[in-house]
């Protein structure tokens, strides 16, 4: 069973449902995952950055809304007058070294999708080993560094960890993996959460923003919000998606009164394939319609072949940001972290 670079739609039903007996019937296996991948996240970490060290992350398989959240942090930052630097793994690139993102040089085969969109907003520097990168930034003159995952990883010292749920899937049927698709077992996980970050309006969350709240965990509330979206009203769209929730992406195009005709949806970052766009350009075409994908889709078509080239032009952006209840959020997230940080030197004095 593959865990990582799946749609939502790809994994097993039965992560969503309740009581389902295939969940039951894998518990026990969860359960023994689940532990041995707490007994790795809760050691003590090797490595220490001095600089404030900002982590976004989430419980489970699958997308939830780090990257937007990660920008909007960011640009927090610069609002205060300091310099932030992304951090990240990189996935879906080839790239293991310690390595600053460029644009003008790099593509999705060599960095990834992610920060090919966050290096637009903050330098951005990719590494298998997050110390090596986190050194990088170091030197790159950063005054906080902001990682877009590695939450579940122990082996650099984190000064603040804020998770982010989507409110539809939550944590699902609460088990790990393979039985539910956590990646490690709530518990350890809500151990190591400073703070909870949920996303839209439906109830899915409803058992982690209780249990969050017994353990007197901060929770905030944020909604996804469609830029420019009356440019999309009532024209009508060939959409493809090749991130975790493709439905969550046509669903917030739909919103825009815009009409999807058809829909094409690739694992999460799928290397699009040149016989997939030009049979999507063809039946575009023959249709009359327009083509819309996201941000990070798009990302993965830059500096490949003339194909996808040709799709990258004719393609429209569905960009988003998100809206935070407590205007105050970002602020308090950050400055908290740099508290944290602060304690840490001089706890190490």
């Amino acid at each position: 069973m593959k865990f990582i670079g799946v749609t939502m739609a790809d994994t097993p039903s039965f992560w969503w449902q309740k009581n389902s007996l295939a969940g039951l019937a894998t518990a026990p296996l969860g359960f023994i995952y689940g532990f041995v991948a707490a007994q790795n996240m809760l050691r003590s970490p090797k490595h220490y950055v001095d600089l404030p060290v900002l982590c976004i992350g989430n419980y489970i398989v699958g997308g939830a809304g780090k990257t937007p959240t990660a920008i909007a942090l960011a640009k927090a930052v610069k609002k205060m007058g300091k310099k932030p630097g992304f951090l990240s793994r990189g996935y879906g690139g080839g790239i293991v070294e310690a390595t600053l993102v460029d644009v003008e040089t790099h593509n999705s085969k060599d960095v990834g999708d992610e920060p090919l969109i966050l290096t637009k907003h903050a330098i951005t520097v990719i590494a298998a080993k997050r110390n090596e990168g986190a050194e990088l930034l170091a030197k790159s003159g950063v005054d906080i560094i902001i990682m877009d995952d590695g939450f579940q990883n122990p082996s650099l010292y984190k000064d603040f960890n804020l998770v982010v749920v989507n409110s539809k899937r939550g944590i699902g049927n609460g088990f790990s993996m393979p039985a539910g698709p956590l990646r490690v077992s709530f518990g350890a996980q809500l151990r190591k959460t400073d703070a909870l970050l949920v996303i839209g309006d439906e109830n899915g969350a409803t058992q982690v923003v209780r249990h969050a709240a017994r353990a007197a965990k901060p929770i905030y509330n944020a909604r996804i919000h469609v830029l420019n979206a009356r440019l999309f009203k009532g024209k009508r769209y060939l959409a493809f998606a090749g991130i975790a929730d493709p439905e969550k992406f046509y669903t917030s195009v739909e919103s825009t009164g815009a009409k999807i005709i058809h829909r094409r949806s690739f694992h999460d970052h799928h290397p699009f394939l040149d016989e997939e766009i030009k049979e999507m350009l063809e039946l575009a075409k023959v249709e009359g319609l327009e083509i819309i994908t996201t941000e990070k889709d798009m990302a993965r078509l830059v500096r490949q072949s003339d194909v996808h080239k040709t799709l990258a032009e004719k393609a429209q952006i569905l960009a988003i940001t998100l809206k935070f209840d407590d205007p105050k959020m970002l602020e308090n997230v950050i400055k908290k972290t740099i508290e944290n940080y602060k304690t840490r030197k001089l706890k190490a004095m």
